[in-house]
């Protein structure tokens, strides 16, 4: 009995931090943290791996604006991504595309894990 309780006191207490976590998580993200999540996911276009948000070239300092001016103008986050890649192509996006080609690269390191457990399962009952 002394478990059970203890049991339900650790579920109540998840449910009340759960909830807890629900009420406060802001519904809508700020222009401000959204422009700042955009720059942080948009190369320089003349740097080396660095963001928009952590250089000071001229035309990073174009791109933050122009994520500034259509955040301000109400597109969303994937309209304004689309743009950019149209504008300056694929490459323009620190980490590869969810679709298309760059679901692959997403998708690659899982399945290579999974061919290895695979094998590692083959040859752990070959052994026996």
């Amino acid at each position: 009995m002394k478990i059970l309780s203890s049991f339900r006191l650790w579920a109540l207490a998840l449910v009340v931090v759960g909830v807890f976590a629900l009420v406060n998580t802001p519904s809508t993200p700020s222009s401000l943290s959204r422009i700042a999540h955009l720059e942080s996911l948009v190369k320089c276009p003349s740097c080396e791996d660095l963001s928009v948000a952590q250089s000071n070239a001229t035309s990073a300092v174009a791109v933050r604006n122009e994520i500034t001016k259509k955040v301000k103008a109400g597109e969303s986050d994937n309209q304004i991504l689309t743009s950019l890649e149209d504008v300056y192509g694929t490459s323009i996006l620190l980490s590869p595309s969810t679709s298309g080609i760059g679901a692959l690269l997403w998708l690659a390191p899982l399945l290579v894990l999974v061919i290895v457990v695979i094998i590692g399962v083959r040859l752990a009952r070959r052994r026996r």
